[in-house]
């Protein structure tokens, strides 16, 4: 019998889509993993991450039995989707910065997008805007300090704001300000409230979450989750940082922490 939908990332950040899915659908049996000993996958070659990605939820498939996989990495998502969709016969859902809902919400047209520089780099990211924002000014920024102090944040530590603020520098210096700001990296939305405190002006955040959470619930008449290894963490490395997140973890219902070494 298929076990429950698993959110998958190389990091944490994959929590902020497990959340939005959990608001959404709160009977569903869900667990969630991160591949922190692949952590982080952004430096990683197109055909090395392909291949990693691909040996982790092999192993993650063969341990959980998912009905579903959530890949809840803009990375991931952008150059291995497509291939997992080939490899394995079951249904993946992936992550799309919001820039499409960041358009059509913005009064002055005027956009920040807050990502990774690989995000902010790629031709994915690119033609998105092309397609779906090419009236609007887009005020990019790639950040890999907001990773770090998100996953500072799960761990219960304290959240630098002057480094936050620095982050948001280049939104703050455009003129006009962006009315709204993509948040282009699943870590980025567990940092909501201290982003909030960190602008000096109200913002319309948007993120992927909402529109993921949609797309599982779509898909879920055709899939018949049980409750077998659900509310269950998987990682691939056991180490200090892995277990200093397991009170986050558990704030969240996930009961069971294992171990998947790859």
């Amino acid at each position: 019998m298929p076990g429950p939908v698993l959110v998958f990332d190389s990091g944490v950040g994959g929590l902020s889509v497990f959340d939005a899915i959990r608001i959404r659908l709160p009977a569903l049996p869900i667990s969630f993993a991160c591949d922190n000993a692949g952590f982080p996958y952004g430096p990683r070659e197109e055909s090395d991450l392909i291949q990693r990605v691909e040996t982790v939820i092999t192993r993650l498939i063969e341990h959980s039995q998912p009905s579903m996989i959530v890949i809840a990495c803009n990375t991931a998502s952008t150059l291995a989707l497509e291939h997992l969709r080939a490899r394995f016969a079951l249904p993946f859902v992936g992550v799309v910065p919001a820039i499409k809902p960041a358009a059509q919400i913005s009064q002055n047209k005027v956009i920040g997008l807050l990502a990774t520089p690989g995000t902010i780099k790629r031709a994915y990211t690119q033609k998105l805007i092309d397609d779906f924002a090419s009236d609007c000014q887009i005020i990019r920024h790639g950040s890999t300090a907001l990773v770090r102090m998100a996953e500072q944040r799960l761990r219960l530590q304290p959240i630098d704001l002057t480094l936050l603020k620095l982050e948001l520098a280049v939104f703050e210096q455009a003129q006009p300000h962006p009315d709204t700001i993509v948040l282009a990296c699943t870590h980025f939305p567990l940092l909501l409230e201290q982003l909030n405190t960190a602008l000096s002006y109200p913002v319309r955040w948007v993120d992927s979450g909402e529109a993921i959470a949609r797309r599982v619930e779509q898909l879920l008449p055709t899939l018949k989750p049980s409750d077998n290894k659900a509310f269950c963490v998987w990682m691939t490395a056991d180490d200090d940082n892995a277990r200093q997140l397991w009170p986050s973890l558990q704030a969240r219902g996930l009961t069971t922490l294992e171990f998947v070494h790859v």
